[in-house]
């Protein structure tokens, strides 16, 4: 039951890092255009080209950093075992690719949205397993 909340908890921490500099972070320091929609998916779709280069890179940035924190946090409150964190990275990079498949992107956003999340991943690896080890 304690890997089942550590999946949660950890899911929910990294869907939050991503929220906090998607939304956040980037709509206040990059606004979209008047009268977007950022959860509108098809305004989304038409208009990519209209998005500030800033905010997509904070796109990046919170694909990057989801998976390190909430497979980090999934360690945490798992304490034993790493497989909350790895399904919590999992997700995260199921996300992102559905992300990069659904919305047509720049070529350098789609390249480094797909590597980052990976490298996230591998970092958020290392992180959780150092934490699962610490505790055992």
């Amino acid at each position: 039951m304690k890997n089942v909340l550590a999946t949660i908890v950890g899911f929910i921490a990294a869907s939050a890092s991503v929220f906090i500099f998607e939304n956040l972070i980037g709509h206040n320091l990059f606004p979209l255009p008047e009268g977007a929609n950022a959860m509108d998916v098809e305004w989304i779709k038409n208009n990519m080209d209209k998005i500030p280069l800033g905010s997509k890179i904070l796109v990046v940035i919170g694909h990057f950093v989801g998976p390190i924190v909430g497979m980090y946090v999934a360690a945490i409150v798992s304490k034993t075992s790493m497989i909350p964190s790895y399904i919590v990275g999992g997700l995260m990079i199921v996300a992102t690719y559905f992300n990069i498949i659904y919305l047509p992107k720049e070529l350098w956003f789609t390249l480094s949205d797909g590597l980052l999340v990976i490298i996230g991943f591998l970092i958020g690896k290392s992180l959780a397993q150092k934490q699962i080890k610490k505790t055992s």
